[in-house]
């Protein structure tokens, strides 16, 4: 069991004792069924990193295994001046959604000029400490219905809505008034969660946290430290492990990163508290050991991270999935950090990339092409960032 002191996102606290034990990653499939410049090729600067080796069972690949090193290249800044940005969502058509985590706010940029597009403000956002307006995704629908899904804090709770988006009305009054999909996710000033975002099954998926309150992980009849997963209209979605549960996974910290592989499969980063950061391959109905466990364990009754990270190293917020490869932002270890897989496993130890040449890192989202959209977090209160601006940028990986 961990001490009772709560580490604020990507802020230092003092490590407690290392875990050493490594144990096999579980190989998983989902139950639903179809349910500039940057560092050079190397990156800089890897730090303290654990990878679980071979899992006792066999997990599919979802292609030919990725290099074990890769390279980043930064090709510009799409936009800046943002405050608190926190979620991102691309258009269909072209064009770039931002939340504004403290403002309540979204904005659209032309990721051609940088143009920035007042939309308007979701009403109900009631912004403190990590709290405010987070994750964002587009409805499945969105080319008919115009749908914007947004995870918020609010004065009781955080909760989803969606948001009717009019690019014919004038900026600032383009979003309707927002309908609320699902409430009552456990809030506070720290480990709100928030990243959403529609699965290949088409059902849409919420990292939560358990706000402070350790116990709330483990106990599956709250919806704090889960992840859930709901219709588009916000009931339990069929096949969930849990009879008329919400919850498809259980037992973490504050997940903060939600991205699928080429079959399927979820994965998710979270924070740790004062020893180790993860990046979980998801299992239906899994234990992931919050707070009975921080990074690998040696208790059967949980699922080991498939990586590892010191807490200064990492942080993990977004993660994005790219060939083979998980991409991860990192807030207080201030990088971009690859992790290459081979089905459920890392299949080579992370490697980091723009270590401190931006700052705090917060989101990353597939652009196409071999290249990411990755939004930086240097205004969000945290830290002592070098460069107090945040920007989109556009960056190339491999």
């Amino acid at each position: 069991m961990r001490g009772s002191s709560r580490r604020l996102e990507g802020t230092k606290t003092v490590p407690r004792r290392l875990v050493t034990a490594v144990l096999a990653a579980t190989s998983l499939l989902l139950t639903a069924g179809c349910s500039g410049g940057g560092s050079p090729p190397g990156g800089g600067g890897m730090g303290p990193v654990t990878t679980t080796p071979g899992g006792a069972s066999p997990s599919r690949s979802a292609g030919p295994t990725p290099p074990a090193k890769g390279a980043v290249r930064v090709l510009r800044t799409v936009a800046e001046g943002l405050k608190s940005p926190w979620g991102l969502a691309p258009l269909p058509g072209g064009g770039l959604l931002v939340s504004s985590r403290d403002d309540g706010t979204i904005t659209r940029i032309d990721e051609k000029t940088g143009h920035k597009t007042l939309l308007g403000t979701v009403s109900g956002v009631s912004a403190a400490g990590e709290g405010g307006l987070l994750g964002i995704a587009l409805s499945p629908g969105f080319a008919s219905d115009h749908m914007i899904y947004a995870y918020f804090t609010s004065a009781s709770d955080n909760r989803i809505v969606r948001v009717l988006y009019d690019e014919h009305k004038p900026a600032g009054e383009q979003l309707g008034a927002p309908d609320t999909v699902f409430k009552g996710i456990p809030k506070g000033l720290i480990h709100n969660g928030g990243r959403i975002a529609f699965g290949p099954d088409g059902m849409l998926y919420a990292g939560t946290g358990e706000s402070g309150d350790r116990g709330l992980a483990q106990d599956r009849e709250s919806l704090g430290g889960k992840i859930l997963r709901l219709t588009p209209e916000g009931e339990p979605a069929p096949g969930n492990p849990f009879p008329h549960s919400p919850v498809y996974s259980y037992g973490h910290r504050n997940v903060q990163g939600l991205a699928w592989d080429g079959r399927q499969r979820l994965f998710a980063s979270e924070f740790g508290q004062d020893t180790w950061d993860e990046l979980n391959a998801i299992k239906p109905g899994g234990d992931y050991g919050w707070p009975d466990a921080e990074g690998v364990s040696s208790d059967s009754r949980f699922i080991d991270p498939i990586a590892q990270w010191h807490t200064d190293d990492a942080s993990p917020s977004g993660i994005a999935y790219v060939d083979g490869v998980i991409w991860m932002a990192a807030l207080k270890g201030q990088r971009l950090w690859r992790i290459p897989l081979n089905g459920t496993k890392a299949s080579a130890a992370p490697q980091a990339f723009l270590t401190g040449e931006y700052g705090r890192l917060r989101t990353v989202v597939p652009a196409g092409g071999g290249k990411v959209w990755l939004v930086t977090s240097n205004t969000d209160g945290r830290g002592k960032p070098k460069k107090p601006d945040d920007r989109v940028l556009e960056v190339q990986v491999r």
